[in-house]
């Protein structure tokens, strides 16, 4: 197998890079794979599970599936974004509270709030709640970008947190990200609690763009009282059959009026489950197909997924993401597909709208 597109020249891995050069108007090779990464932890899941119950293998799990996730990366010359919560940057407890920020956010349910969460000393003797030595790990890897998920897994729908609080979280964010030389310039929301009242603060931070999400009903952005079962199953449906779409995004579509880039959701790609296996390779064709619609189209498919999803299952879950990359392979060679990050994406799509817009619109 052969993947014929080199790597773009760039600067320190984990640090701003330059875009790829934007192709001219109607020329082939503008469709494009997006890869983005909620790393988090047990700070993800805090409000659900606590860190010695049953999803502690499966988060222990995620540490061992980072290096393995990054050498298939780097197997096919395949670029991600990693949206890292910023309490993974800190090397000790110490750190960690010197970075956290004093406005803190009011939620109504007390138990998102993690700034009581009982932690270790660091990552040695804590490896659910600090992972410097992974950020650095990740940093080294060529392609790959490290992006905020917030300081502290911040929610930014629910009720009682405000843009004051938001600020604050964000600023955290940068800092500690800054301290080891890295500038964020991309963001996951936790949840996919996107909120477009909070677009300035983000700009005034230096972020460039954001993972929105897919334009169906059912992934709309909301609180975790919004987040129902009916919506639930429907995105579950649509993992598999195509209920809502392509899920590829257009470049036109990409930069915002508020000067914001969003390089919205396609796919979470689901973790192997025993349960549904028989039914991955409905999963796989879903996922296969709408790549090759964006090769054809010139068009955006961003996959999503947490590290923790292969901290069990662990080889079937980088089975199915080995096939899945190496259909990407195949469109590059025949068909230009590109690699990209979030800030990339976004970048390509800044510098060169008109090389992007439907026929009879530029």
């Amino acid at each position: 197998m052969t993947h014929a597109t080199a790597a773009a020249p760039f600067a320190e891995p984990g640090l701003l890079h330059p875009a790829p050069p934007a192709p001219a108007p109607g020329a082939g090779g503008a469709g494009a794979l997006v890869i983005s990464l909620d790393f988090e932890l047990h700070w993800g899941v805090r409000d659900l599970a606590g860190p010695h119950g049953p999803w502690r293998a499966r988060l222990l799990g995620a540490r061992e599936a980072v290096p393995a996730m990054l050498d298939l990366f780097e197997e096919f010359d395949v670029a991600a974004t990693w949206a890292t919560v910023g309490f993974l940057f800190a090397a000790s407890r110490e750190e960690m509270q010197y970075h956290a920020p004093r406005r803190r956010p009011a939620y109504r349910n007390a138990a998102l709030s993690p700034y009581d969460e009982p932690v270790g000393g660091g990552e040695r003797d804590d490896p659910l709640h600090f992972a410097p030595t992974l950020v650095d790990a990740i940093r080294r890897r060529p392609r790959q970008e490290i992006a905020t998920h917030t300081y502290s897994h911040y929610y930014c729908l629910e009720p009682g947190q405000d843009r004051e609080a938001f600020r604050a979280d964000l600023q955290s964010a940068v800092a500690i990200a800054r301290r080891r030389g890295i500038e964020l310039r991309s963001i996951v929301f936790p949840r996919n609690q996107y909120n477009p009242a909070y677009d300035d603060l983000l700009a005034d931070a230096g972020i460039v763009c954001y993972r929105g999400n897919q334009r169906a009903w059912m992934y709309r952005a909301s609180d975790g009282r919004g987040d129902t079962r009916l919506a639930r199953g429907a995105r579950l449906v649509d993992t598999y059959v195509r209920a809502a779409g392509h899920h590829a995004v257009r470049w036109c579509d990409v930069p915002r009026p508020s000067g914001l880039c969003d390089v919205p959701a396609s796919f979470f790609l689901r973790p192997f489950s025993p349960a549904l296996a028989a039914l991955d390779l409905l999963r796989r064709r879903r996922i296969v197909r709408s790549l090759e619609h964006a090769a054809a189209a010139g068009e955006i498919v961003h996959l999503w997924w947490h590290p923790h999803n292969f901290g069990t299952h662990a080889r079937e879950n980088l089975a199915f993401l080995r096939s899945i990359l190496t259909e990407f392979a195949r469109l590059r060679d025949c068909r230009g597909m590109r690699s990209l990050t979030m800030f990339e994406a976004a970048a390509l799509a800044r510098r060169a709208p008109a090389a992007f817009a439907p026929a009879g619109t530029a």
